[in-house]
């Protein structure tokens, strides 16, 4: 039985969180990792690897997901605080529904129409 494949890079909850945000924007904008790489101007492949939540991103990379997913960068940083929310809550209570996967994510796109 072949082997599977694991990043040897470890994962904190922050940044798993961050890249469940990224990832629920990114789906509700309907943009593949490469689009969004490319709006943002960095590699599809750090795009993957912040939404597995592999890499911390520094501030400068979080304006460009901001512009890239055309939101505002405070809505990007109250969407993922609203995930760790929902994460704690979870482990707090492991069989409650803590929310509607997309429901985050598609009020702030609402809000953020320029």
């Amino acid at each position: 039985m072949p082997r599977q494949r694991t990043s040897s890079r470890p994962r904190n909850a922050h940044a798993v969180c961050f890249g469940r945000a990224i990832r629920e924007l990114r789906a509700c904008r309907e943009l593949s990792q490469e689009e969004l790489g490319f709006r943002a101007k960095l590699h599809r492949n750090y795009v993957g690897a912040l939404e597995r939540g592999e890499i911390n991103p520094t501030f400068k990379t979080l304006r460009a997901l901001a512009d890239g997913l055309d939101v505002e960068l405070s809505s990007l940083i109250r969407l993922y605080e609203e995930r760790e929310e929902d994460l704690i809550a979870q482990r707090a209570h492991p069989a409650a529904r803590v929310h509607d996967a997309r429901r985050g994510a598609r009020a702030i796109l609402r809000s953020s129409c320029r």
